[in-house]
């Protein structure tokens, strides 16, 4: 007779409880991660993006036997503050003319001189004063008339007891680096690569007078190199005073 072997019975459902309990308690047990809620804020408005150094435009005037009296080349980048009509506060607006886009015009007299520059809504005038008696001129006066998409209405800058660009007759005044002009406490102009002849003109501009700028970035090369000529001379003299100690050391026998 084949033994019976009795097959044990598992107890299934005993395992099944205990995984589900030892689930619920882990699951009541978890850390749990607050939900944070993040207050909103009012964030003020992004300013308009600054624009980059304007391109350089070259602009003459002529006479009436339309001959150039008048030359000038420069990048011209107005900065502008007025009220905005849509916020009724007041914003500074960053505008770089384009040559392009500009119209040149204006007048020469024995004494005064004008270049108007006209783009779109814009116009810009300069005015040159010439002292007969010394043969020095100078721009003595800029006005600015401008309607903006946002302005409330057009609005004029002016000033005309200015003293920049101060040059020589028959000579151009010059300017590399990038200057600013204050007109009135709402404009200022800055200038780049400025060279600008309002009188004496004789086809092309004269003998370049530069501003201070200018001058100063000349003036630091000169310097550093005065200093190493300068460091070059005193090694020089200390080796030949030091040669001459040790040739004074030695005596003949």
């Amino acid at each position: 007779m084949s033994p019976i072997i009795r097959k044990q019975n598992t107890p299934s459902g005993a395992i099944f409880s205990l995984l589900l309990a030892l689930s619920i308690h882990q699951t009541l047990t978890a850390d749990v991660t607050p939900s944070v809620v993040t207050p909103e804020t009012n964030s003020p408005p992004a300013s308009p993006a600054t624009p980059g150094p304007p391109e350089k435009g070259t602009y003459n005037v002529t006479n009436a036997t339309d001959v150039v009296c008048l030359l000038a080349r420069m990048g011209l980048q107005l900065k502008i503050n007025f009220i905005s009509s849509s916020s009724g506060k007041t914003v500074q607006e960053v505008l770089n003319l384009h040559p392009s886009l500009v119209k040149s015009s204006g007048s020469c007299d024995p004494d005064s001189a004008t270049l108007i520059l006209t783009e779109d809504n814009i116009t810009l005038t300069f005015s040159f004063s010439l002292n007969s008696t010394s043969d020095k001129y100078h721009l003595s006066g800029l006005e600015l008339s401008a309607a903006l998409p946002n302005m409330t209405k057009r609005t004029v800058f002016r000033n005309t007891t200015l003293n920049y660009m101060v040059g020589t007759l028959g000579h151009s005044y010059m300017c590399q680096k990038e200057k600013s002009l204050s007109v009135t406490q709402d404009f200022s102009l800055n200038t780049f690569q400025l060279q600008v002849q309002p009188f004496g003109v004789n086809g092309d501009f004269g003998a370049a007078e530069e501003c201070d700028l200018d001058e100063d970035d000349m003036l630091i090369p000169i310097i550093v190199g005065a200093a190493l000529a300068v460091l070059v001379l005193i090694v020089i003299l200390a080796y030949l005073i030091g040669r001459n100690r040790s040739h004074a050391g030695y005596q003949t026998i």
